[in-house]
């Protein structure tokens, strides 16, 4: 099955398996057009929370793509050795996991400069519940650990750190490698289906907060540097990724992302929020509705609570400065087509928005027929009217540009405002003006419905 799906995502980003990447890797990227990222959905690294998406790997992977002036591409993967199957199989250019740097990692592959620095340590149940429940029993030293099973992530980037820990440990010492994440283990040690685990501490801090019946005192190694990954012969992304790193700008950069994510005393509140990814695979409180009426058209649900959160951050009594109202901010003029007042539900609003995308996807012409770019047109023809899009349509026409594709070609247009030609001046995407309003619109909800298919179950 995990090879199965590798393959089909490589496949959807048109590489084929262990395909020979030049030396030059950077500009294989940039020909390409976009970074291939391999993230790893936790609380701290990967996560959406009330809409949108967060996490200190995107946020940082986010600021590099922007410092290479191309788009990043995320792949969410949870299994350590499938996430490096992305890597080595050259599916993914990075894989941005908190990794130890040791010397038989640097077998595996490349690591970047140091991200930060934490220890593993072990996760038990805490003195306390071990008073509680004779059963339990509490360790104050590595020890003490004589014919124990410890049951941790099966990840090959870890193995030196375990056999160290084996060194420290009493006799008799098991390690049980299993396909999980350290946050699901940290859960089942809570939840007494294992006993002991171990995890690297900056996350096992925060999961202590959470899950206060547990004990992480324990050291398990000594400290470790962390770093992302990168293939053997990505040599010039590498380069430039160190560089960024290591340039007193970033480190800024990456002690604030890190501070912000993992010394944020707000992450333990997402634990009780029913709109957190980890937790309940929700998005909003109108999941239900948009599942429902999204089987009007031929959207994804998410694609809709995508643009949902983009037109009222799914507040659904909201009126904007041009008096477009509720959840899907339809203007009074649209809206009492479809029946909609500002009394009405939000099932009524979410219908008839959806109802509005169906027909706007009807006023455009049949030549568009990639899916992807289809629904650019209509985004934006939500945005701003199906008359300007279609009347934009012409000028791109008009100038030699493809009037089917939205990227690049009519969205330019819309962007820059012009009467004459603005490709007389510009002949790269990075030489395009950035400062418009409606810049960064259709982008953002697509981006964002990417985060949403990594996340969110449909």
């Amino acid at each position: 099955m995990a090879v199965v799906l590798v393959m089909a995502v490589a496949f959807a980003l048109y590489i084929s398996p262990k395909e020979e990447i030049p030396r030059g890797a950077i500009q294989y990227i940039k020909d390409r057009g976009y970074l291939i990222a391999v993230l790893e959905p936790n609380t701290l690294n990967y996560f959406i929370y009330k809409g949108e998406a967060f996490g200190f790997g995107l946020d940082l992977m986010q600021e590099f793509s922007r410092y290479l002036e191309i788009p990043v591409k995320v792949i969410a993967c949870s299994t350590v050795s499938q996430a490096y199957y992305y890597l080595d199989y050259h599916v993914a250019d990075i894989m941005a996991y908190n990794l130890p740097v040791t010397r038989m990692g640097r077998n595996l592959a490349h690591f970047s400069s140091p991200l930060q620095e934490t220890r593993l340590v072990l996760v038990q149940h805490s003195a306390e519940t071990a008073k509680q429940d004779t059963s339990i029993r509490f360790i104050s030293s590595l020890k003490e650990l004589h014919d124990d099973t410890v049951v941790v992530q099966l990840n090959a980037f870890l193995q030196p750190l375990y056999d160290r820990f084996l060194a420290k440990a009493g006799r008799g010492v098991f390690l049980k490698e299993v396909n999980e994440t350290h946050e699901d283990l940290f859960r089942m040690v809570s939840e007494d289906s294992v006993n002991y685990t171990l995890c690297p501490e900056n996350l096992a801090v925060v999961l202590n907060q959470v899950s206060r019946n547990t004990d992480i005192s324990l050291a398990a190694t000594k400290t470790y540097p962390m770093a992302w990954a990168l293939n053997h012969s990505s040599d010039s992304l590498l380069m430039i990724l160190d560089y960024w790193l290591d340039s007193i700008a970033s480190k800024r950069l990456l002690h604030k992302t890190y501070r912000n994510i993992y010394h944020n005393p707000r992450v333990v509140n997402h634990f009780r929020s029913d709109y957190f990814s980890l937790v309940s695979h929700r998005i909003s409180p109108w999941d239900e509705q948009l599942q429902h009426y999204s089987k009007l058209f031929w959207w994804d649900w998410r694609l809709v609570a995508s643009l949902m959160y983009t037109e009222s951050n799914f507040v659904p009594g909201l009126t904007s400065h041009k008096n477009a109202y509720g959840l899907m901010q339809m203007i009074p003029e649209t809206a009492e087509i479809y029946g909609l007042d500002t009394a009405s539900s939000a099932s009524h609003q979410i219908m008839a928005g959806i109802k509005y995308l169906k027909w706007i996807d009807r006023q455009l012409p049949p030549e568009i027929r990639d899916p992807r770019e289809r629904a650019s047109f209509i985004l934006a023809a939500y945005n701003v009217g199906i008359g300007r899009v279609l009347s934009l349509r012409k000028k791109a026409e008009e100038y030699g540009k493809d009037p089917n594709r939205w990227h690049g070609n009519v969205e330019y247009y819309l962007l820059s405002r012009s009467h004459s030609d603005p490709y007389g001046y510009a002949d790269t995407l990075r030489e395009f003006p950035v400062n418009y309003t409606m810049d960064g619109y259709v982008d953002g909800i697509i981006n964002r419905y990417y985060h949403y298919l990594n996340l969110v179950p449909d």
